[in-house]
């Protein structure tokens, strides 16, 4: 194990912005804002120890010369960066300044289940003026981070990071460590935003012309345009909320201010990257600099070398570059490319380097539907002769249990283990993209074992109604928990019954991943499914308690795609 370098500990010295006036708060976090000299910055404003007092706020914010209220931790967007330490103990006072209820959960953190901060799940909430005290251990390292669970304010900008530092060095040395918050902005409160999209579900869609063409850049026929309409679905349906609104950021800043990340040139440079964001799936890229990923969610991986990751909502990545004496664009494309979000790499202040062109957008395919069984058939173009309603889109025999009511809209005629796909529109690419396929434990892992039983949970929605759910379920206080005996060994197999991609977020628990990888499996606390497909993890249920799991698509939990996971001891009794 190596100690972490001087520059590492130095922290975020290296990170400026341009200062310009396309993305100002009242007050950056120091580790996201200009600094006057290179390389003289400190951790002064990382807040550490063993109490750290956080209040919750509106603060005015200001982007492309619009001003609105943001919800802010400590007065800034994104909230402080918190650095801890593998095996302290920490106290939060959270203290709720807003008009109405708050709270703080800690993403990936393996706390106990009353300090999770889900309101109606693990505690009431944080009333108007009131301060909850958080108490828990740190039992674990990497990179996480922190946002509300209450009334859509992650959405509004009540964010911010985790890092904490291992108690036995880094297993991989690098000498200067830059975080990477990426995250979307809309001057359209999240809850309207909601409500135009229940009202018309493409609202944000300006991209459908795109859909007249197949993937193969052919026209698409009368035929298969009549056929998508039948199904009442587009091809173009990528993501619910787009740059039509959307202003993608990273660590709070458009990309017009050009945030910047400064190094020596030769150094190795960790880039902690969080996607914090409401509802859009990133593509990461830094064209001439290969990424090599050495954690995922926060657990260490053996190192792999990619080009391009695409992150989903909730998700975290640590990727070692070693940049040369030039500038690098760090690329955040949007998953339907209708805007990105952009930052330098530079080993000088005022440095930039060529933006990448937004590329075509990206169209749904026939393994998209679930026709995974049809592979080779590469898109809709394909449709020809194909009699979709004898295909049956809402057959129940794929999914037992679930109902066909009018929030289902589709069951997948054909789901495929979809754990080693690259993203949706990244299957043409020219370059390395990371699969999860991709990702393996550093080493082989005692702890791995294999499950008593399998759980399954279909992903289902309908897209023309806005409504989601697991198991043709939306969220209530009648829906039945997923139970778990204490310390069973259980299989979770999630199956995308849908046309998007969901992330799937499984609070209390670090999960190992189903890929392929015998003894070595990745842990992740968040997953995406890919349209159509199915993945699957493994989780041993030693944390008793109440756990939320949903989807992290923001509007999608908040539509219904949530349900809680209820561990109990063997014996029955109280948790």
């Amino acid at each position: 194990m190596h100690t972490i370098s001087l520059h590492r500990r130095a922290l975020l010295g290296g990170a400026l912005a341009s200062g310009g006036s396309a993305a100002v708060a009242a007050l950056f976090p120091q580790w996201a804002r200009a600094r006057s000299a290179h390389f003289a910055g400190n951790s002064a404003d990382a807040l550490s120890g063993e109490d750290i007092a956080l209040a919750i706020a509106r603060t005015p914010f200001t982007l492309g010369g619009r001003t609105a209220s943001a919800t802010t931790v400590n007065g800034t967007l994104p909230g402080p960066l918190i650095r801890l330490r593998e095996g302290q103990d920490v106290r939060f006072a959270v203290t709720n300044h807003l008009d109405v209820d708050s709270s703080m959960h800690w993403h990936g953190l393996l706390v106990p289940f009353q300090m999770d901060g889900v309101p109606g799940v693990t505690f009431p909430g944080i009333r108007p003026g009131e301060t909850f005290h958080y108490r828990f251990p740190v039992r674990q390292s990497g990179t996480y981070w922190y946002h509300s669970h209450s009334g859509g304010q992650e959405g509004t900008g009540l964010f911010g990071p985790i890092v904490i530092d291992p108690a036995g060095g880094e297993r991989v040395a690098a000498d200067r460590e830059l975080i990477v918050m990426l995250s979307d902005w809309s001057f359209m409160p999240p809850m309207e935003i909601l409500r135009k999209l229940k009202a018309q579900p493409d609202y944000f869609n300006y991209q459908q012309q795109a859909w007249f063409e197949a993937p193969s850049g052919k026209p698409m026929s009368v035929a298969d345009k009549l056929r998508w309409g039948r199904m009442r679905m587009s091809p173009s349906d990528i993501a619910d909320v787009t740059g039509a609104t959307y202003t993608y950021l990273v660590n709070g800043q458009g990309p017009d201010a050009n945030w910047t990340g400064l190094f020596h040139p030769g150094e190795r440079v960790r880039l902690c990257v969080i996607n914090a964001s409401a509802m859009t799936i990133f593509n990461l890229r830094i064209p001439g600099l290969p990424l090599t990923v050495v954690a995922a969610d926060g657990s260490d991986v053996k190192p792999v070398e990619t080009d391009e990751i695409q992150i989903g909502v909730a998700e975290t990545y640590d990727l070692i570059v070693t940049p040369q004496d030039q500038a690098y664009t760090l690329f955040a494309e949007s998953i339907d490319r209708s805007g990105y979000a952009r930052g330098t790499l530079a080993p000088r202040a005022g440095m930039s380097a060529p933006v990448p062109a937004l590329r075509k957008p990206p169209l749904l395919t026939m393994k998209d539907m679930g026709m995974g069984g049809m592979a080779g058939m590469a898109g809709m173009h394909g449709m020809e002769g194909m009699d979709h309603g004898a295909m049956s889109m809402r057959d129940p025999a794929n999914a037992p249990g679930v109902a066909l009511t009018p929030g289902v809209d589709m069951i997948a005629p054909m789901p495929v283990d979809r754990t080693g796909d690259r993203g949706l529109g990244l299957d043409g690419v020219d370059h390395r993209v990371l699969v999860y396929t991709d990702l393996e434990a550093p080493g082989p892992r005692a702890d791995i074992s294999p499950p008593t039983r399998e759980i399954v949970v279909h992903l289902t929605g309908n897209m023309e109604r806005y409504m989601w759910s697991f198991d043709g379920k939306r969220y209530s206080a009648i829906v039945e928990p997923i139970r778990l005996a204490r310390n069973e060994r259980v299989r979770f197999k999630l199956v995308n019954e849908t046309m998007m991609t969901h992330p799937i977020h499984l609070h209390g628990f670090l999960f190992d991943l189903v890929n392929g990888k015998g003894d070595r499996l990745p842990k992740k606390h968040t997953v995406s499914v890919l349209p159509g497909g199915f993945v699957a993890f493994d989780l041993t249920a030693d944390a008793p308690g109440d756990w939320a799991f949903h989807c992290h698509l923001l509007l999608h939990m908040i539509a219904g795609m949530f349900n809680v996971v209820t561990v109990r001891p063997l014996d029955g009794g109280a948790a």
